[in-house]
C-alpha cells in the first residue's frame, strides 16, 4: 500500500471520528477535497471489524459506533425519562413499514384519528421526516423514515426490518393471533347458528 493511500485512510478516519453526525460517501468525498474514498471506507470496515468500536454504514452514511456486545458498558446511569405513547410507536411503525404515507393512511391503518401532536413528537426525536406532498387531490405531506432512524435502530436499510415471521418468532404478534382466532371463531359460530335458525 501506498504512503499517499494510506494517507488517505488515515484521512477518513480522522474526519469520521471528529464528525458529530454520520457522514455519507460524498460528505467524506468533498470535505478530503473530492478524493475517492469508497476504498479507503472498505479497508477502514474491515479493520474496525469485531473490534469494541466498528466502522457501519446507515442508510448511506458512516459512523463510528460501539459494537452491538459492548453497549451495556457504556450505558449512562441517567435515564431519559421521555417515553413514547403507543400512538406515537403505532406511527412510527406504520410510517417504517409503509413510507411514504400520509396522516390519513396512517389513521387508514391504526383504524382511529391521531392526534396532531403524535407525528410532531417522532419527527421531534430525529426519526421521521417530511417526504414531500402526495400528487392527489388536496396534496397530502407525506411523511418518510430518516437515516437517525435507522442508526438508532442500527439498521442499515428498511429492508432490515423484521418481517411477519420474526415478528410472530419474538412473540409479538401473539395477541394479535389470538384476538384474530377468538374472533373468527366467534364468526364461525355465528354463521353455524345462523345456519340451523334458517332450517
Amino acid at each position: 500500500m501506498s504512503d499517499v493511500y494510506d494517507d488517505l485512510v488515515r484521512a477518513v478516519e480522522a474526519t469520521l471520528f471528529a464528525s458529530e453526525t454520520p457522514l455519507s460517501l460524498d460528505d467524506i468525498s468533498r470535505h478530503l477535497g473530492g478524493a475517492a474514498v469508497a476504498a479507503a471506507l472498505g479497508v477502514l470496515s474491515a479493520h474496525y471489524a469485531g473490534r469494541g468500536v466498528e466502522l457501519v454504514e446507515r442508510g448511506g452514511c458512516w459512523h463510528f459506533q460501539t459494537a452491538p456486545d459492548l453497549a451495556h458498558l457504556l450505558r449512562r446511569e441517567r435515564e431519559d425519562p421521555r417515553k413514547l405513547s403507543r400512538a406515537a410507536i403505532e406511527t412510527l411503525a406504520i410510517i417504517a413499514y409503509h413510507e411514504p404515507v400520509s396522516r390519513a393512511e396512517i389513521e387508514a391503518i391504526r383504524g382511529v384519528q391521531t392526534a396532531r401532536g403524535t407525528i410532531d413528537v417522532v419527527m421531534e426525536a430525529g426519526w421521521v421526516r417530511i417526504a414531500g406532498r402526495r400528487e392527489t387531490p388536496g396534496r397530502p405531506t407525506i411523511y418518510a423514515t430518516t437515516p437517525a432512524f435507522l442508526a438508532h435502530f442500527g439498521l442499515a436499510t428498511r429492508r432490515d426490518l423484521p418481517g411477519l415471521d420474526e415478528l410472530r418468532a419474538a412473540g409479538l404478534l401473539d395477541p394479535i393471533d389470538t384476538a384474530y382466532a377468538a374472533l373468527t371463531d366467534n364468526d364461525a359460530d355465528y354463521a353455524a347458528l345462523a345456519g340451523k335458525i334458517d332450517e
